[in-house]
């Protein structure tokens, strides 16, 4: 299966119990297909600026932000992995996602250092101009080990079970691998929902039994916030 590199969708996010994570995974299974990557670790480089503005208007909720990182998949990334620099953004509730492809290598000295790739395009000029713009810099890795499904019916309707969910501000190169502090006390899971229009009555109804609820739940997010309350705490 390729990696498409241009998204537009909604995205719902819930966090699961243990037991809500099974019955759930039981019912999807007769109306999804596991893709084809099948079980793997998602690693990621979140990039900000000094003020942290990025993360800070995004747990404002305003009616439009944007996030930028550096994503490859696999449990340690090498010189030529296939990377990618997405820029995601959300306006009135669509997501929108571009990502550009390159080495890792390549996109990793290029945030960390300005180096520019040879190859360029539309996207990259985009992501530069963030960049550039707002003088965004390496801040921390998050790391999880995702499961994906995608709808029998739509393919174009797709969920993904995210668990183990851990990061780390140092050593920021995800050739160092995935370790990191464990964001989530197991056995929780973070389950995204993400669909062109309208989810399908059968997961309204599933949804709706076990009582899971749609909430806002930002990995980089409650990172962040985690580590305010923490600063709080200890200055207080």
């Amino acid at each position: 299966m390729a990696y498409a590199n241009t998204f537009k969708r909604r995205e719902m996010k819930f966090l699961l119990n243990e037991e809500q994570y099974t019955f759930l995974r039981s019912e999807i299974e007769k109306h999804m297909t596991e893709d084809d990557f099948g079980r793997h670790t998602i690693l990621n480089i979140y990039l900000d600026n000094l003020n942290n503005d990025l993360i800070r208007s995004s747990l404002g909720k305003p009616v439009y932000k944007e996030k930028l990182r550096l994503r490859t998949y696999g449990q340690c990334a090498v010189d030529n992995s296939p990377a990618f620099l997405e820029i995601k953004k959300k306006f009135r509730g669509i997501t929108y996602k571009r990502r550009f492809e390159l080495t890792y290598k390549e996109l990793h000295n290029y945030i960390t250092d300005g180096t520019p790739p040879d190859k360029r395009g539309q996207d990259f000029e985009e992501i530069d101009y963030m960049i550039r713009r707002m003088s965004l810099k390496p801040k921390i890795v998050i790391c999880y080990d995702r499961e994906a499904y995608y709808g029998k019916d739509d393919k174009e309707f797709r969920l993904t079970f995210d668990g183990n969910v851990r990061f780390r501000r140092d050593d920021l190169d995800l050739r160092a691998g995935d370790h990191g502090e464990y964001l989530i006390t197991q056995p929780y899971t973070v389950i995204e929902v993400k669909s062109a229009g309208a989810i399908p009555i059968w997961l309204a109804r599933t949804l709706s039994e076990k009582k899971i609820f749609h909430g806002s739940f930002s990995k980089y997010g409650n990172i962040f916030a985690n580590e305010i309350r923490q600063k709080y705490k200890v200055g207080v």
